[in-house]
C-alpha cells in the first residue's frame, strides 16, 4: 500500500517529520498484542487508500521502537497523532469511531491545506 508505511527509530525523521512538509502524515502507535490496535490500525489502512495519497499512514511497532512512543507521550494504545508541516497538529488515544477518523482526518487535511508553509511546497 503506497500510503502505508511501517516506520523505525533509523527512518522516522524522514518518514514522518520531513515527509509532512509534502503531505500531512497520521502517525499510529500500536502494538500487536493491544486489542483496539488490531481494530483501529486496518480501519486507518482503509481509510489511507480511500483517500488515496491525500495523506500517509505511518505505523510504529512500540515495542519496538520505544524511543518513538516516550517522544510521543504514548501512555496509551492505540495513540494517533496527525502532523502536518513538521509539527504535531492534533492527537487522540483509544478506539475511535470511523466518523471520529474521519473529522479527525479532513481538520488535518484542512489545516494542512490553509499553513502558508503549504504555499511554498507546490
Amino acid at each position: 500500500m503506497p500510503f502505508v508505511v511501517d516506520v523505525t527509530e533509523a527512518d522516522f525523521e524522514a518518514a514522518v517529520v520531513l515527509r509532512s512538509h509534502q503531505l500531512p502524515v497520521v502517525l499510529d502507535i500500536g502494538a500487536d498484542w493491544c486489542s483496539p490496535c488490531r481494530v483501529l490500525t486496518p480501519l486507518l489502512e482503509r481509510l489511507a487508500q480511500e483517500y488515496a495519497g491525500r495523506f500517509v499512514l505511518a505505523k510504529v511497532d512500540a515495542d519496538e521502537n520505544m524511543r518513538i512512543a516516550g517522544r510521543h507521550q504514548a501512555k496509551g494504545f492505540p495513540t494517533v497523532i496527525g502532523y502536518s508541516h513538521g509539527q504535531v497538529t492534533d492527537r487522540f488515544h483509544g478506539m475511535q469511531t470511523e466518523g471520529f477518523l474521519r473529522r479527525f482526518l479532513d481538520q488535518l487535511l484542512a489545516h494542512h491545506a490553509k499553513s502558508p508553509q503549504s504555499e511554498n511546497t507546490q
